[in-house]
């Protein structure tokens, strides 16, 4: 596993609050300067393209995982991109080698993403740290419902605090 090496999951709108693409920046300037390389869907579009452009900006390393199929969206300086077949494929591909999983806000991809991630590390198939910023409250109906499964037995407590919600890009960065 990478220890310089996150994968960060975010949105492909271009129509969210601009308060998720300045933290989106921030955090990956700030994760940068520490020395981590970025894994993402690597594309042009939405907070996906904020976080290529960041990277691009601030001079570090990132990796775009990308199907095939969404080839005219890739954003044209990643440092390396990875092409796969699936979606399937490509979450899995990202995750591979990676110290933690990063959630932004993001829509239903990003929930897919950051839910199989906890899946897996709830099975051991995943070791890295997972954590989704919960700027302005963004995950806190997530939090409700992950402790509602725990309340209802659903979710265990150890498996529960497999995730974590820092509320400012500044815990985020504390918690690498």
């Amino acid at each position: 596993m990478g220890d310089r090496r996150l994968v960060v999951f975010c949105s492909a709108s271009n129509d969210i609050d601009p308060l998720y693409n300045r933290a989106a920046g921030e955090f990956v300037r700030r994760a940068c300067a520490k020395g981590y390389e970025i894994v993402s869907g690597g594309t042009v579009k939405g907070t996906m393209g904020v976080i290529s452009k960041a990277v691009e900006e601030c001079g570090g390393k990132h990796v775009g995982i990308l199907p095939r199929f969404m080839e005219e969206f890739a954003y044209p300086a990643l440092s390396a991109v990875v092409w796969t077949d699936t979606m399937s494929e490509r979450k899995e591909k990202m995750r591979e080698g990676t110290c933690a999983a990063v959630a932004l806000p993001g829509g239903i991809g990003t929930l897919d993403e950051l839910v199989e991630t906890l899946t897996l590390a709830k099975l051991g198939k995943y070791p890295g740290r997972i954590m989704a910023l919960n700027i302005g409250g963004f995950y806190d109906k997530f939090i409700e419902l992950l402790d509602f499964y725990v309340s209802t037995g659903m979710l265990d407590e150890a498996s529960r605090k497999l995730i974590s919600f820092p509320a400012t890009v500044e815990e985020l960065i504390d918690m690498l």
